[in-house]
């Protein structure tokens, strides 16, 4: 059985830079299919490390400060730590550079990332705003398609997505 970990990093005492822990709070764990567990990373850094050795895929939501509006959610399977966006939010170490770590030690297993997009970095406060609040629902429904345990039901104007790692690989014809 192939082991996968969905895992919400982000700083809840900063607002919506807590957006990924906020959407792993609210997975139910006994819903989640055999071998998948849930993990609120937070802020953990270098602690998190440990996790890229333990399992077969990985399914990793985040805040992104990337300019599009607030609550737009976007689903990526980068290969690489480049291929990440430039500007996933700044934790203590940043989630492009534990994926560099975890490549020189040659434990990068596939990773789908979601993230969701955020106007800027908040003072401290416990509260999303509500672009951000509205896009858990999709982000949760994301994960389910990411499991492949739920047909599509996210307008696709709500989400952008990338091509596949399988897909992304196949030589162009063009």
């Amino acid at each position: 059985m192939q082991k996968i970990l969905v895992l919400g990093i982000g700083n809840i005492l900063m607002g919506d830079e807590g957006v990924g822990v906020r959407v792993v709070e609210s997975l139910d764990p006994q819903s989640m299919p055999p071998g998948v567990d849930i993990v609120e990373g937070g802020t953990g850094g270098f602690q998190l490390l440990a996790l890229f050795d333990q399992y077969d895929q990985m399914i990793i939501v985040d805040a992104s400060l990337d300019g599009k509006p607030p609550g737009t959610l976007t689903v990526l399977a980068p290969k690489y730590s480049a291929q990440f966006p430039a500007t996933l939010t700044a934790h203590d170490i940043g989630l492009k550079d534990l994926v560099d770590a975890a490549e020189l030690l040659g434990r990068v297993p596939p990773i789908q990332l979601v993230t969701i997009s955020v106007a800027e970095f908040q003072s401290v406060g416990l509260a999303l705003t509500p672009d951000v609040s509205a896009a858990i629902p999709n982000a949760l429904e994301q994960i389910r398609l990411l499991l492949g345990e739920a047909t599509p039901t996210v307008e696709s104007s709500a989400v952008e997505k990338n091509a596949p790692r399988e897909k992304r690989e196949e030589p162009s014809h063009a």
